[in-house]
């Protein structure tokens, strides 16, 4: 059956920010009830102009006796003037609890990396969530994010089959704890993706990528979706904590939910002037998780950050291989640091990580390494939003960094060394991994000393200074310049260091 719903949006059906977001809903589709071993199926066509919400919702009436839900989507590409965005559009869908922001309806998402998904009590496509076919109205979510000025002709095929509803699906989640070297250094790769959302890579190339990659922890993060969650059990071990994760995908940028409940969703439609977010990251921070502001400076549509930092627990200023959008992340992460210590107020670590998606990006470049007491979920976590951390393009980079008092005080990466304004303060830094690379040392007046590292890339730089001189010290270690043609990109220009090898957190002098 074909049912053309002709302009494709029913302004009746519009849903306000109080139920959905911004969003706008068809005509519904009804199904009828049918024989056991019976499939019916369903076409609905319609078209979308410039300007339609974010969200479209095609509400579907799912009868009794329905063991899987299947739909295939499509929509026309025409071309379009050169620079001008064409036609792309997300799916998933919501099932007959609702499509409330943040309720429970939620069974998967997944962008416009599918053309199709298929939900049984059993089993589900990846992205979507397995579990009861329930009656009543499920809604598919179309998400038009860009159109072209032609407008958007798209096409939904919606199967039901009727049946008994199976076994259910039993998830295996990863143990919050791993063995661990008690209070020590551990590295890990906190935003990753596998074929649960966009990435390329099954949770177990994966796992297998981060013990290549000698990382002691993981977050997955697959985009708006808890889908992979219940995969993950049987790939952690006591050489690799696996903690659970969402990347949280609006349309305003992106942020990261680390450590999450197993199979917590944490919704992403909304904008910035919705004022929405902050719910969500209380939800977060109600589960013991991290709220992580990604990439802010990514140039794709949708990505760049526009949220602000109010209540978020750490910014990923390093992500992938190094590029121009990381130098302007950590410029402006820089700048909010001074405006912490000069304003008294509460101050943001930076932290850095893959965002693999495909066979051809390195799990762990960068990479995190943090001080925790042991190599479980909360202990990690606590040492990401205290700021104990320092970031490295491998393992192969070795760092530390520390503060020293006149009186055998000391403080580390992420701490303060309590000595008065004009007490002398003796900072030193080691490392290892680097050939002649670029040491730079910064403080709230800037870059206040440089120096460089000889061929074996080993060294040690030390500097004297006061807290009345510097309220904060933080390490870069660079590699040298590049002149374009092969290696990291010419990123400083006059100067001779390039591309980010490994960074710190501050360590802040003097008494607050």
């Amino acid at each position: 059956m074909c049912m053309n719903c002709g302009a494709g949006v029913s302004r009746r059906g519009f849903l306000t920010a109080a139920g959905v977001g911004a969003g706008m809903a068809l005509a519904p589709v009804a199904f009828a009830e049918a024989a056991e071993g019976q499939t019916e199926t369903k076409v609905i066509t319609g078209h979308f102009e410039p300007g339609t919400p974010d969200f479209v919702y095609l509400p579907v009436q799912v009868p009794s006796g329905v063991s899987r839900i299947s739909a295939v989507y499509s929509y026309d590409k025409p071309p379009v003037p050169a620079g001008t965005p064409g036609n792309s559009c997300d799916i998933g869908v919501f099932d007959a609890r609702g499509t409330q922001l943040g309720g429970a309806g939620f069974r998967g998402w997944s962008g416009g990396f599918r053309d199709r998904f298929s939900i049984s009590r059993s089993e589900a496509t990846p992205g979507y969530l397995p579990g009861e076919v329930m009656p009543g109205t499920w809604n598919i979510v179309l998400g038009p994010y860009q159109i072209a000025p032609q407008g958007m002709d798209y096409r939904v095929e919606v199967t039901l089959t009727y049946g008994p509803p199976g076994p259910a699906y039993q998830p295996d989640y990863p143990p919050v704890k791993a063995a661990g070297r008690g209070r020590a250094w551990y590295r890990g790769d906190c935003h990753l993706h596998t074929v649960y959302s966009d990435g390329r890579r099954l949770p177990a190339e994966v796992a297998a990528g981060a013990r290549d990659a000698k990382l002691d922890f993981i977050t997955s993060t697959d985009h708006n979706t808890s889908s992979s969650h219940g995969v993950w059990g049987p790939l952690a071990g006591d050489d690799l904590l696996i903690m659970l994760g969402e990347e949280v995908t609006t349309r305003n940028g992106h942020w990261l939910a680390l450590g999450v409940r197993p199979g917590q969703f944490i919704d992403w439609r909304y904008r910035s002037q919705d004022h929405d977010l902050p719910e969500f990251q209380r939800e977060v921070h109600r589960s013991n998780g991290l709220c992580v502001a990604a990439h802010p400076y990514c140039p794709w549509i949708g990505c760049n950050f526009k949220f602000g930092y109010q209540d978020f627990d750490a910014v990923e200023v390093w992500n992938g291989p190094w590029t121009w959008d990381d130098d302007a992340a950590v410029s402006t992460w820089d700048g909010k640091l001074v405006e912490a210590v000069r304003g008294g107020g509460r101050w943001l670590p930076a932290m850095g990580n893959s965002d693999a998606h495909n066979p051809g990006n390195v799990i762990g470049l960068p990479q995190n390494v943090v001080l925790a007491d042991e190599l479980s979920r909360d202990a990690i976590l606590d040492g990401i939003k205290a700021g104990r951390t320092w970031i490295a393009e491998s393992s192969a980079v070795e760092l530390s960094f520390a503060a020293a008092g006149p009186r055998g005080q000391s403080a580390g990466i992420g701490e303060r060394l309590a000595v008065g304004k004009g007490d002398k303060v003796a900072v030193r830094l080691d490392v290892k991994g680097v050939p002649n690379g670029t040491v730079r040392l910064i403080t709230d007046e800037g870059q206040l000393l440089q120096q460089s590292l000889p061929a074996n890339g080993e060294g040690t730089v030390t500097w004297l200074t006061t807290p009345a001189a510097a309220a904060y010290v933080r390490a870069e270690v660079r590699h040298p310049q590049a002149d374009g043609s092969a290696g990291a990109p010419a990123l400083s220009p006059g100067l001779n260091f390039g591309a980010m090898a490994a960074m710190t957190n501050p360590i802040f002098l003097g008494r607050s």
